[in-house]
């Protein structure tokens, strides 16, 4: 790889750090920790951009190393006690006449923890899809999976995530004496 192509990678890899983050605090659940699995991404990446197939999509690859490194984390974390995954803290709620900003608030933080529930498999799938954007051929490709087992994770994430926003949002509507 010729140097002007190795800093072009460099420069859209700066670019994509945006969309690393996101993609990596959505599989861990932490700002911090999503930091952490993003940068010890990009270093995997630049000592082996000899890997890299200059004409295909850096954003692809970068997404499977992320991914590559988050499933090393975890098979290491197997070996070691189990813990929680962290809770994603809820912000401080406006107070006052932004009643629609705390319930958009609300219903934002019930999503968080749904998708934080979901088994990790089912958690990428549908970061890459539904955050991402990507197509589910472009998720098969990343994840090394069939386009069916991407359907079908998609499909039960989707499933997931949707009951249970179904339930935050019965029992924060209902009270006391009114019929649901």
């Amino acid at each position: 790889m010729g140097h002007a192509v190795t800093e072009q990678v460099r420069a859209e890899l700066v670019a994509l750090l945006p969309r690393l983050r996101r993609f990596a605090y959505g599989l861990t659940g932490s700002l911090d920790e999503g930091d952490d699995l993003v940068q010890s991404a990009c270093e995997r990446a630049l000592t082996r951009l000899d890997q890299f197939e200059p004409g295909t999509r850096l954003d692809s690859w970068m997404y499977r190393i992320v991914q590559t490194v988050w499933i090393d984390r975890m098979r290491a974390r197997r070996s070691r006690p189990e813990t929680a995954m962290d809770s994603i803290d809820i912000e401080p709620l406006a107070v006052g006449d932004h009643a629609r900003e705390a319930d958009a608030k609300l219903a934002l933080s019930g999503v968080r923890r749904a998708v934080s529930a979901l088994p990790a498999e089912q958690r990428e799938v549908l970061l890459l899809v539904c955050v991402e954007g990507a197509a589910y051929k472009e998720a098969a490709a990343i994840l090394g999976l069939p386009i069916g087992t991407v359907m079908s994770r998609l499909a039960r994430a989707r499933l997931a995530v949707g009951r249970a926003i179904e339930g935050v949002g019965q029992t924060a509507g209902t009270t006391r004496g009114a019929k649901p």
